[in-house]
């Protein structure tokens, strides 16, 4: 999956979605995703499979498991497997949800 692809799947959350960062951000909810390192597989010093780790962000005011629901139906549908986090960040007072996928 290319990021363009992972963009539309994201939009269909009915978040607002952008790639790394917003010049001004919406208000919460809304997604952040940005690439953050390829995982590729490889042997006889060739890639033989190309993968990509992306970082899907959520940013809430308060906890909304019904917005993390939608972003992991959305991963889920696709076959995308996930590792999920959370912090609060105390000087945005917002939530952050990170899932990490590997495309």
């Amino acid at each position: 999956m290319e990021y363009k692809n992972l963009a539309g799947l994201l939009e269909s959350t009915g978040y607002p979605v952008v790639y790394h960062h917003f010049k001004k951000p919406p208000p919460p909810p809304y997604i952040v995703y940005l690439f953050t390192r390829s995982n590729h597989f490889g042997a006889d010093n060739k890639v033989l499979a190309k993968f990509n780790r992306f970082q899907v962000e959520l940013y809430t005011k308060s906890k909304q498991p019904e917005a993390e629901k939608k972003i992991e139906d959305a991963l889920d549908g696709a076959d995308i497997f996930y590792e999920k986090s959370e912090i609060f960040l105390e000087t945005e007072e917002l939530y952050q949800i990170v899932y990490e996928i590997l495309v």
